[in-house]
């Protein structure tokens, strides 16, 4: 016996939740910008770098999910 897939509403879902941070990256004006700063590390690098935390905790979850 096959055990049944994840309905088709469900993996739109997780799609749309995927697109999130890649939308977030291509939107450049949204972090094109300085301040604020921490440790005095530009807006413009650190927000990146959570963006790369935040989309591999995404992508983790949606694999964890099966989609």
């Amino acid at each position: 016996m096959t055990t049944p897939g994840p309905s088709k509403l469900k993996r739109t879902v997780w799609y749309v939740i995927l697109f999130i941070p890649f939308f977030v990256a291509i939107w450049v004006p949204l972090f094109n910008r300085i301040e604020p700063s921490i440790y005095g590390i530009p807006f413009f690098y650190w927000f990146q770098f959570v963006l790369i935390i935040v989309a591999a905790i995404v992508t983790g979850l949606a694999y964890l999910a099966k989609i």
